[in-house]
């Protein structure tokens, strides 16, 4: 079984790039953010066309949320119930007895400003959200949170960790944040496994940042238990960065046996 997920930034400009990139990679669940489309706007008859069934939350202009799978998808659950919101950007659902839950976390924008509050508060409620729901589904086959966190873990994940140095994405609350989902008894599958420095998900458009390898890991799959030992690999897959008109990040790819 393989699991991936992307930041496709605006499924409306990015349907053809993730369609192709499909063909190429028939991963079994994709979760996708930044969707960028109201519900009435989504492309149901093109994914259903790829051979995938589809759940999706999404608004006008920014964020939205969508699990793709090649199996039936149960119990969808839009937003977090213990943190309301307006802004789209969780969604989970069953699929052959695992609990998906495809996150986008808010950037933040900058350290000490109110969507960086925004953004902590966010992470928090995370927290106890996804403590019930690991709780809830632990007699079934695991839970998997995959998604665009908007966090750099750790320094290696970095192109330049001097310059990003108490910067928002890499901040210490940040990061202590992420690791408190960890610490309910999560694994990042990229960590799993050797890796090659410099491996990042996210370069920004501007000053040459995917030429320059000038990049950050904020996109993650995190594991529980029961999926962590079935996991066999995990990579970042750089090729539609290369596209022309890309998002800005690459899909991450997990393969459980």
């Amino acid at each position: 079984m393989k699991i991936a997920t992307w930041n496709v930034n605006s499924l409306k400009v990015r349907l053809a790039h993730l369609l192709q990139w499909l063909e190429a990679n028939p991963v079994d669940v994709l979760c996708l953010q930044e969707t960028k489309l109201t519900d009435d706007k989504f492309p149901i008859s093109e994914i259903n066309a790829a051979g995938y069934e589809v759940a999706f939350s999404g608004q006008k202009t920014y964020n939205g949320v969508a699990i793709l799978s090649k199996l039936p998808l149960t119990d969808v659950v839009r937003n977090n119930p213990l943190f309301p919101d307006e802004q789209q950007r969780i969604l989970a659902a069953t699929i052959g007895g695992v609990r998906f839950i495809c996150a986008y976390v808010p950037n933040g924008q900058a350290v000490d400003t109110d969507k960086y509050a925004y953004k902590l508060a966010w992470l928090a409620s995370l927290r106890d959200w996804l403590a019930d729901e690991m709780r809830a589904h632990a007699g079934g086959g695991g839970l998997a949170i995959l998604g665009d966190y908007n966090i750099a873990p750790e320094d290696r994940d970095v192109h330049d960790p001097a310059a990003w140095a108490g910067q928002v994405l890499c901040s210490d609350k940040e990061r202590a944040a992420l690791t408190a989902l960890v610490d309910l008894g999560l694994s990042d599958a990229f960590r799993l496994f050797e890796q090659a420095d410099k491996s990042f998900s996210w370069w920004d458009y501007r000053q040459l940042g995917y030429q320059k390898n000038k990049g950050l890991r904020i996109d993650h799959i995190l594991l529980s238990d029961a999926l962590s030992k079935r996991c066999t690999a995990c990579a970042i897959d750089r090729v539609p960065r290369k596209w022309e008109q890309p998002s800005d990040h690459a899909p991450v790819i997990a393969t459980l046996g």
